[in-house]
């Protein structure tokens, strides 16, 4: 049975919408487009025109570079709204429900809320390092869960989800939700992909994103990879010409071979940057501990997390606290080796002896 048959029955074979037809060198007089062309010169395409419902040689890059088919893939606005898709498409409100790891990335949450969708989560342990058990997971689904959103490396723990972790839980569940791997660090990560595990599990949809690793979070532009009828789903709830001409073209530039070799050379710079933040961060006597990570980030635990943030705060440097059960901790983003180095110098200043 192909997971496409738990979405929501009403979206099952919603055509998308029907725009004008698009054809190159014609004059095109059924769109209601300006007719002259913008004055900006930037871009390969004119700007008085609407972009491609469907960014198709986008799509195809995009593909090529994941390894997937074309039909498998659908470029969204970033990975968020592939997080919001997904949702709208497969809970009905008020009835379906949404499992999700805690803490982890709160737009799960934000987004099974607007659609009223129950929220089940499942309480990761510092003494575990925050890992995910698949037992834990499997208990709280139950005949409404439609979504298990598991995102790895994780945010903000940076902890990593072992493949037969994933394994576990994709089996349990075959045929009565699907499993969402959101895999917006996973350049980062030692880790394979959990794409390598579709073919044998229909219900695992993947999230990627350029956001990270590319260094494109101003462009807004990810994908989701899923089973080509759950793709037709999300293309049909998707709004028309989601993705504006100057992204479409920046992004086709930077997924060609040498930027792509380019991005992978900051990566590698920054996961080494990463293990040098986090001995520099280790030796700090305000400093409790710091939690292993697959990320581009760190989650450290402080002596006192108040005192840390008004200290950068006041050097000029912005670190992130979430409050609640990480009360104590602030998650820090691996910045270049000089702001690296600032920060450093800015918790230096606090002291040891604090509980």
């Amino acid at each position: 049975m192909s997971i496409a048959s738990i979405a929501r029955k009403e979206l099952r074979g919603l055509a998308p919408y029907s725009a004008a037809e698009q054809v190159e060198d014609t004059i095109r007089l059924n769109a209601n487009e300006a007719p002259w062309p913008s004055g900006d010169g930037r871009f390969r395409r004119p700007l008085n025109r609407y972009p491609e419902i469907r960014p198709v040689r986008l799509r195809e890059s995009l593909a090529l570079h994941y390894g997937v088919a074309a039909g498998n893939l659908l470029v969204t606005r970033g990975s968020s709204e592939a997080i919001d898709l997904l949702v709208r498409v497969f809970c009905r409100a008020g009835r379906d429900s949404v499992v999700t790891p805690a803490p982890t990335f709160s737009m799960y949450r934000h987004y099974a809320r607007i659609q009223d969708a129950a929220i089940r989560e499942v309480p990761l342990t510092r003494a575990a390092d925050f890992a995910v058990s698949a037992d834990r997971v499997l208990a709280r689904c139950d005949d409404t869960t439609r979504l298990v959103f598991l995102c790895s490396p994780n945010n903000p723990t940076g902890t990593e989800l072992p493949a037969e972790t994933l394994v576990d839980v994709l089996a349990g569940l075959s045929g009565r939700a699907a499993v969402v791997v959101d895999e917006a660090y996973a350049e980062y990560s030692a880790g394979p992909s959990a794409i390598a595990l579709q073919d044998a599990h229909d219900n695992l949809l993947v999230l990627r994103t350029l956001s990270k690793a590319l260094g494109y979070a101003g462009a807004r532009c990810g994908a989701v990879i899923a089973p080509r009828e759950v793709v037709d789903m999300l293309d049909a709830v998707q709004a028309p010409y989601a993705l504006a001409t100057p992204v479409v073209e920046c992004i086709e530039d930077v997924l060609t071979p040498a930027g792509l070799r380019a991005a992978a050379g900051r990566v590698a710079a920054t996961v080494a940057e990463r293990r040098r933040l986090a001995a520099g961060l280790e030796s700090l006597p305000a400093v409790r501990r710091v939690f292993p990570s697959g990320a581009n980030f760190l989650l450290v635990e402080l002596r006192d997390a108040p005192a840390a943030l008004a200290r950068t705060r006041a050097d000029g440097i912005l670190i992130r606290h979430f409050g609640g059960e990480l009360a104590d901790c602030v998650r820090i983003t691996v910045g270049l080796p000089v702001e690296n180095e600032r920060l450093l110098d800015s918790l230096r200043k606090l002291p040891g002896e604090q509980t």
